[in-house]
């Protein structure tokens, strides 16, 4: 069984075959969240400015030097992403329909729709 991150990537080739361009915009945000997610944290061990491994000052050699691997999610960690992107629309649509902006918050209530499909 795929699990939601292959599930997010696979509606998302799906959306863009059938040109559905608010579910393209809402997962490629959900999916930007979870490569955030995945980032290694930032390591402040030694400043890039007084490292000197080349001709170039903070430089790295070889190809790949500077790659580092991503951490592995699970899947528990990409469902509270993607609760989280719906909570924050659900928020934002629930300021904007207090504001009178009823068309922007039906806008934002139908992406929290498509994400609550992730969510059960």
């Amino acid at each position: 069984m795929p699990g939601l991150h292959d599930r997010l990537r696979a509606d998302l080739s799906a959306a863009l075959r059938h040109r559905d361009r608010d579910a393209v915009r809402v997962l490629r945000t959900v999916l930007a969240a979870v490569a955030n997610a995945e980032a290694q944290p930032y390591s402040d061990e030694t400043p890039t400015r007084l490292r000197a491994d080349g001709p170039i000052a903070g430089s790295t050699g070889g190809l790949g030097a500077a790659e580092v691997a991503r951490r592995d999610l699970d899947p528990d960690t990409i469902l509270a992403i993607v609760a989280g992107e719906r909570d924050e629309r659900l928020a934002a649509a629930d300021d904007l329909a207090g504001r009178g902006a009823y068309d922007a918050a039906g806008a934002l209530l139908a992406e929290a729709t498509l994400l609550e499909r992730y969510l059960g």
